[in-house]
């Protein structure tokens, strides 16, 4: 399989030129959107004495570690094909598969299962989800949007099944590794975890053959074709990463909530918003690991911070949805005039 280098990628990757001005807006966002985040956790600041204490803000990073996994995940699904909402790049099945590793891995352990068969078992389950997208979009040419939403109900009712439609509880090595703190700061694993997988991920799509050839094949599949990659591969294994990041966020699930969950498919706009969210993160307004990272993090900074003023936690999906209509319509600018 051929690969390229940065500067190939880059070129094949490349945007319709904009507008002098459109580009000079589009370059401003991420400070912009830094900006804004740095103000929010200002005004949190000084309405919560709580709120910058480190304590509260690396159970902000554990709380987020469960979107924060799957976004990564949808990250590499975008990246690798496309942005389009209705050709490109989805994975809706990503909160489904969630809860249906996190279902297989509670009856495993209920069973008496040790941790090397059931966290195994686990992410298996979601490669293989992944494997399933990856068929259905590239071997049967199914529209991944419409592809990953029948596995998504395939993946819920395979939970439900497993489950018995109900909350399994857990006390394993994994659960209380997971949801406990590390000896020498007392802060929870679960942060260190999501910022240990973040950085890997980042490494892998930004600085890595792989990544430099995901990114040609999403940015533009004729011209990476061309180059003599195998577009259909690179697309099947994005989706592979994806179910992986399903499995592991069922990990990262169990070892928070100390149980299976029969209401992962609540991660589902968030996790979407987050990954798109992140954009805005990026000098091109596209998608990076740490965008990801970034707007996965703002939105549980919003939903703590509206736990320590007392605030309806619904006002988060509200602003979750604003966040999405704001996001698609500055990503407009992307596109030639």
């Amino acid at each position: 399989m051929a690969d390229l280098t940065a500067e190939g990628a880059d070129h094949i990757a490349a945007k319709p030129t904009r507008h002098a001005g459109q580009s000079g807006f589009a370059a401003l966002l991420p400070l912009a959107a830094l900006l804004a985040f740095g103000l929010i956790l200002l005004v949190f600041a000084l309405s919560s004495a709580q709120f910058l204490r480190p304590g509260n803000l690396f159970q902000v990073i554990a709380q987020s570690s469960i979107l924060a996994v799957l976004a990564l995940g949808l990250t590499v699904v975008v990246i690798g094909g496309g942005e389009n909402t209705l050709s490109g790049g989805i994975d809706l099945s990503l909160a489904a598969n969630l809860g249906m590793g996190a279902a297989i891995y509670a009856v495993l352990a209920q069973a008496g299962q040790p941790d090397l068969l059931a966290i195994p078992a686990a992410i298996l389950a979601g490669l293989a989800l992944g494997a399933f997208n990856a068929f259905a979009i590239v071997v049967l040419g199914m529209l991944p949007l419409l592809a990953t939403l029948g596995s998504m109900t395939l993946a819920v009712g395979i939970e439900q099944v497993v489950s018995r439609n109900t909350t399994i509880l857990v006390a394993t090595p994994l659960r209380r590794f997971l949801g406990g703190h590390d000896p020498l700061f007392g802060l929870p694993i679960l942060a260190w975890a999501l910022l240990l997988t973040s950085l890997i991920f980042a490494l892998i799509v930004h600085y890595s053959r792989f990544g430099l050839n995901l990114q040609a094949v999403g940015g533009n599949p004729a011209a990476a074709r061309a180059a003599g990659l195998n577009t259909r591969a690179w697309t099947a294994g994005s989706y592979l990463v994806s179910g992986f990041c399903g499995g592991l966020g069922a990990l990262f699930s169990v070892g928070f909530l100390g149980a299976s969950s029969t209401g992962s498919a609540e991660y589902l706009l968030p996790v979407i918003a987050a990954t798109f969210l992140g954009t805005v993160f990026s000098r091109r307004l596209s998608p990076t690991i740490g965008g990801t990272l970034l707007a996965a993090l703002f939105l549980g900074v919003l939903a703590n911070g509206f736990q320590l003023l007392n605030i309806s936690s619904y006002w988060v999906a509200g602003i979750q949805g604003v966040l999405m209509l704001a996001v698609v319509a500055t990503t407009s600018l992307r596109r030639p005039l």
